[in-house]
């Protein structure tokens, strides 16, 4: 179970990072450059001789269009910002490493886990997922925990998140589920009706809603929280045999969550705290890491499964799928610039390499083409040619061309059409798409009531203790007294359907908040 830290530690470095100020890294940088003398320039290379006066006529006169200086710094400085993410728009990074420690050859061909002891360059993002780009870090969310693998293979994507399940099952509700969570089209604000009206009307979300509104659901930090792919993916070995599979990435420092009112505290007074705490960790070599493993379903066991071993609201259960251990992630570098390393850093799960393919897992097919074409829009279609996205293990050679920001010799004199005779680059079939069959009728079908309760009731009867309980109900009491009545009454209702003391304890705490207020 989550572990909640007494009031006295859940600031645990707070003296080992006294002497570690933001300001610091300005000083740093000042001591590794003091001897060296560095020109000012304009953006072409071209030196400055004055850094802080415009050209202008006379003393106290107006400026001349000639000030080309001036020109060339307002005018990128007009163009600082990129489009922020739709969702996961705040966040922090680091780099590190993957090492395999168990062999799971008899799965996966995937080159990443081909040898114990092989390491494997990474980057890491952390992020909330409603929130915008200033957001507070310890607000009540999901939290993304997305690791880009850098293999001799090209670059491997696994996009997850802190929780082993997700809101919905189809892609066609993500955006109008977003929208429930973002602000009011009138108003910008936040929009408790909004929230609980879609959360009610797709019954679906329980599982996910319990989990955010538990001790879970505020993480003292992104070093003491689990990842998990949450998709369900396919492993293929090197004889074409494939499984299914789950990935799970558990914090070797534990879990912690934080307390509804230091959280909101925190909000007001350090609201980068998370960003803070990685960044200071592993500058203080306090190195975070994490334990990888992966959960395995045959397609004969996957035909017989009590429910869609596809569905992205539902777990599949340790005692009949275990964990089985893989390998370690290590975090022991900080970004150098957070905006070239970390803001560009670009997740797109399409790209799996060879041994790791889809399932029929719906919600992950959506997201296969959404994320790229999030980062073709936010950072254009050559984003991959970005050398925090580049996947410089191998060469890419291709027939793409041109695009906007192509920023390589863009493939020189090659060929830029296939088939050709003059040496362009050539398929491998060993490096094919394994076939697989697949049946039934295309149609538009309603996943809505696919047993959305079964597995929160789980979560209420056996994995919650009673005060653990309690403090989810407060959780919720607290945040569904901002909607209207009749949707404090659905919210009951869903409630109690995961278990009848689960709704009258709710209908107990929204009686006591009202009573206060009166």
């Amino acid at each position: 179970m989550i572990r909640r830290p007494p009031r006295s530690t859940l600031f645990p470095y707070t003296t080992l990072f006294r002497s570690l100020k933001s300001s610091d890294e300005l000083e740093l940088y000042e001591q590794y450059h003091h001897n060296s003398a560095q020109l000012l320039t304009q953006g072409a290379g071209l030196p400055i001789g004055n850094a802080g006066d415009s050209l202008t006529v006379g003393p106290r006169g107006p400026m001349l269009l000639q000030d080309v200086i001036f020109l060339d710094e307002m005018s990128h400085f007009n163009r600082e910002r990129i489009p922020e993410r739709v969702v996961h728009a705040k966040g922090a990074g680091a780099f590190g490493y993957f090492e395999v420690t168990d062999d799971i050859t008899q799965y996966t061909k995937a080159i990443v886990f081909n040898k114990i002891g092989k390491r494997t360059d990474i980057a890491v993002r952390f992020s909330q997922v409603i929130g915008e780009l200033g957001s507070a870090d310890t607000v009540r969310d999901p939290r993304g925990f997305a690791i880009k693998f850098y293999t001799e293979h090209g670059n491997w994507d696994l996009t997850g998140n802190n929780t082993p399940v997700f809101f919905v099952r189809d892609p066609r509700l993500f955006p109008k589920f977003i929208h429930s969570q973002k602000r009011n089209p009138s108003t910008h604000e936040k929009d408790a009706n909004a929230f609980w009206d879609f959360i009610t009307l797709e019954e679906e979300t329980v599982h996910q809603v319990m989990i955010v509104f538990s001790d879970r659901g505020i993480p003292n930090g992104f070093r003491r929280m689990n990842g998990y792919g949450s998709h369900t993916f396919k492993l293929v070995n090197a004889t074409e045999n494939a499984v299914y599979c789950k990935f799970h990435y558990k914090s070797d420092q534990g879990v912690e969550g934080l307390p509804t009112d230091v959280a909101a505290q925190l909000a007001g007074t350090n609201p980068d705290y998370s960003i803070q705490d990685l960044y200071r960790a592993i500058e203080s070599k306090q190195y975070p890491s994490w334990t990888f493993y992966i959960q395995v379903m045959t397609f004969e066991q996957a035909e017989k499964f009590q429910f869609n071993p596809f569905d992205l609201t539902k777990v599949w259960p340790h005692a009949e799928y275990p964990l089985i251990r893989v390998g370690k992630i290590v975090l022991n570098r900080n970004p150098v610039n957070y905006f070239a390393q970390v803001e560009q850093l670009a997740f797109n799960p399409a790209q799996m390499i060879p041994g790791i393919e889809p399932s029929p897992d719906k919600m992950l097919h959506g997201r296969l083409f959404a994320y790229g074409d999030t980062q073709r829009y936010r950072l254009g279609v050559n984003h991959l040619q970005i050398p925090v996205n580049c996947p410089y293990k191998t060469r890419v050679k291709n027939y793409q061309r041109d695009g906007l920001m192509t920023v390589t010799d863009n493939q020189g004199g090659a060929p830029n059409y296939w088939p050709n005779s003059f040496s362009g680059p050539e398929p491998n079939p060993a490096f094919s798409d394994p076939s697989f069959k697949v049946s039934g009728d295309v149609a538009r079908y309603n996943s809505t009531n696919e047993d959305n309760f079964s597995q929160p009731t789980i979560m209420w009867t056996k994995v919650l203790k009673e005060d653990e309980r309690e403090r989810m109900v407060d959780n919720i009491a607290g945040h569904v007294i901002n909607a209207q009545d009749f949707l404090q009454e659905r919210t009951i209702t869903m409630f109690g359907k995961v278990h009848r003391d689960f709704g009258e304890m709710l209908r107990e705490a929204l009686n006591k908040l009202k009573a206060t207020t009166r």
